[in-house]
């Protein structure tokens, strides 16, 4: 089952049930304490849940006749780094001067784990994605995103994309906030595969397609079979000493990385697809100046 945030035209936001190409809008029941996607999330059945809200009295829309939200209510935005050799390469080789601690994190036992975004920040699919004005070399990263419920249980997965300055972030590594935190800086969705509807971890792909003026400049995969962690292994982690009453949202490392003469540039079209959940587009831009430096 896919789960979603779907709007009609400027209507409300509304959670929804993705099946055959076609949104089932779900109702809200107060009286059980469901009234967002995190809630049905969050119980220990969400296919039943769900099933059980379908709102019959509306005929469910076409998806390409909706505007599908990023599929987040509260949950903060967490990642995980070099959680692949082929990101630990690059991370080397933009940091040259402190490539020994790339090579320290993808061997030890501790993951490397950072705050991405709040909820606020996060972009949905079909919106647009930011370069830092301050940044010459920008790329975006594909990842497989889980979606934990409050007792740090993986009860779906969505696409991320981890934009990341990595000119920023290869000057100093303790720049590392500012290269990976800033406005738009984070995309997540089309939709939510709830767990049990997910193909096993080791079929799944990660592909990424950057287009520029209409023609590829950059394609590329890989599968998460090539992720030296498990999946459960980064939740654990994450929750061992901090709570997360709404559950959290955690990026799993990028498998997928552009060559090192490669940076996004203003008008790029970023298409991340992943066995069993969908695609998520986003369209890259610059964030307007707001006031004088």
């Amino acid at each position: 089952m896919k789960l979603c945030k779907a709007q009609v035209n400027e209507g409300q936001p509304r959670i929804g049930m993705l099946e055959d190409g076609r949104v089932h809008f779900l109702t809200v029941d107060l009286s059980a304490g469901i009234s967002s996607i995190s809630d049905i999330l969050h119980r220990d059945d969400p296919a039943t849940v769900a099933h059980d809200l379908v709102d019959r009295r509306v005929s469910p829309v076409a998806v390409a006749d909706v505007t599908l939200l990023p599929p987040i209510d509260r949950q903060e935005v967490w990642a995980a780094g070099v959680t692949y050799k082929r990101s630990e390469e690059a991370r080397e080789r933009e940091s040259a001067g402190a490539a020994r601690f790339y090579d320290r994190v993808y061997s030890a036992p501790r993951p490397e784990l950072f705050f991405k975004a709040s909820a606020d920040r996060v972009i949905g699919t079909g919106g647009t994605v930011h370069i830092r004005r301050d940044s010459r070399w920008t790329v975006p990263e594909p990842e497989l995103a889980l979606i934990l419920s409050p007792r740090l249980r993986i009860v779906g997965y969505t696409i991320g994309n981890d934009m990341s300055a990595r000119d920023i972030e290869g000057e100093n590594p303790l720049y590392l906030p500012q290269a990976k935190i800033y406005d738009r800086s984070c995309a997540l969705g089309p939709v939510i595969t709830l767990a049990e509807a997910m193909p096993p971890l080791e079929q799944v792909t990660i592909r990424m397609r950057i287009d520029r003026h209409g023609s590829a400049v950059f394609d590329g995969s890989t599968s998460m079979v090539a992720m030296k962690r498990s999946c459960q292994e980064l939740a654990d982690w994450l929750g061992r000493e901090t709570g997360f009453p709404h559950g959290a949202v955690l990026l799993t490392g990028t498998g997928v990385v552009p060559p090192d003469d490669f940076a996004l540039a203003a008008g790029d079209l970023v298409t991340i697809d992943v066995t069993g959940i969908g695609q998520l587009l986003n369209r890259v831009g610059m964030r307007e100046p707001q006031f004088d430096q």
